[in-house]
């Protein structure tokens, strides 16, 4: 027996632009752009006009002529995902966060008290629009992956249940590119074997999969596509990195001006470690070059550190051994990683304690900004730049 449809996949819609949607009833029905230089994300009204996240913001206007066009609000989509999150776990203590704007939820021990999955699903998508004001999809379906592909067949503002008898026929007829881990380059590769939808993966022997796409990723998928995700909804889990990101559209970028950008993206993550009493020990330097080959560098200290300073100092360096292969090929996105997360009250002080090292100044502008914004104090080298928005990530579930 397979069991019940018990897990729900809960994602909000165009989340971004959806709050932009919400605070400013005269964007409400028109197509929003957020981010200028970078989509960050786009309205279902500008997604229909052919505009994608990550997507340049002239050829977005291109396609979107009329599309409002406005600037990121980070507290905003940070306060508005906590909200939905509250809700989340006083709907099931079992909640399993993705991101800053998905969740998988197990509600299968709840029908005597809160009624069938779907029942709740229901219920949980309404009180996320009366209590936050917000769209959201809910995939229902005995696995993570199917109630996650439910999800998203069910955008935008839908409610999809997969039953365990309906799940060859949900599944088997959609495009691969639905499974979870086929991107583009996965795809161009089954395409031209003739293989396009998950009915003709599932029909392939797994070694045959596995010498066509590798051993691990052929695999992943072929269990997936003959719907094999024993995977449980895992709310112990805690993130072994914090990381964050920027899309740098095509244009060359100098040295100083990808150090404004690492300097921004630091900033913002060590503050989150200071907030949720975690130190790190490894910088990860996350790259994609111009012709959109990827690359990582890192590096340990011997300490684990919540200092700006250290870190800074540490990414630095990473990003300038890069820099001559930057110059060559362009860079279309940097990110960062922080990661080996500890307890800041793991970790003991070292003789001499140097009181004056940098993290009275943390502290002090921590402080600043928790009562004055993110970004009331600045860097001097980032004044009259741009502000450099990056792609949040949820903080550690405590």
């Amino acid at each position: 027996m397979r069991g019940e449809a018990s897990v729900l996949h809960a994602d909000l819609d165009a989340f971004y632009a959806s709050v932009e949607q919400r605070d400013a009833p005269h964007l409400r029905g028109r197509p929003v752009i957020v981010g200028g230089g970078v989509v960050l994300a786009a309205s279902y009204e500008a997604k229909a006009r052919g505009v994608r996240t990550a997507m340049g913001g002239r050829q977005a206007r291109e396609l979107c002529p009329d599309a409002i066009v406005v600037p990121p609000r980070m507290d905003a989509y940070s306060q508005a995902s906590k909200d939905v999150f509250a809700i989340f776990r006083d709907t099931t203590p079992l909640v399993e966060g993705l991101s800053i704007d998905e969740a998988f939820l197990e509600v299968g021990g709840l029908r005597r008290i809160a009624g069938t999955p779907e029942e709740i699903a229901v219920r949980l998508r309404a009180r996320v629009r009366a209590e936050v004001g917000l769209p959201i999809s809910v995939g229902v379906a005995r696995t993570k992956f199917l109630a996650k592909v439910a999800s998203a067949v069910s955008k935008p503002d839908g409610l999809l249940v997969v039953e365990p008898e309906g799940e060859e026929e949900f599944l088997l007829p959609l495009p691969v590119e639905r499974l979870w881990g086929v991107g583009a380059v996965t795809a161009e590769k089954l395409h031209r074997i003739g293989i396009r939808t998950v009915g003709q993966l599932a029909e392939l022997e797994e070694a045959t999969a596995e010498r066509l796409l590798g051993r691990a990723a052929g695999a992943h998928l072929h269990a997936l596509a003959r719907l094999r995700d024993p995977r449980p909804v895992d709310t112990t889990r805690r993130r072994g990195s914090i990381g964050s990101q920027r899309a740098l559209g095509t244009r060359a970028r100098t040295a100083d001006e990808l150090d404004v950008i690492l300097t921004q993206l630091l900033d913002r993550l060590t503050r989150r470690l200071r907030e949720h009493d975690r130190v790190c020990r490894t910088v990860v330097l996350r790259l994609r070059y111009g012709d959109y080959a990827k690359a990582t560098r890192s590096h340990s200290v011997r300490h684990p550190t919540d200092r700006t300073a250290v870190l800074l100092s540490v990414a630095r360096s990473l990003l300038a051994g890069a820099l001559p292969t930057i110059e060559q090929r362009g860079i279309t996105l940097i990110g960062i990683s922080l990661s080996q997360l500890g307890r800041v009250d793991s970790v003991q002080p070292e003789l001499p304690i140097e009181w004056d090292d940098g993290a009275r100044l943390d502290t002090v502008l921590d402080s600043v900004r928790d009562r004055f914004g993110a970004a009331s104090v600045a860097r001097a080298t980032q004044l009259g730049r741009d502000p450099g928005w990056s792609t949040p990530v949820l903080p550690e579930h405590e």
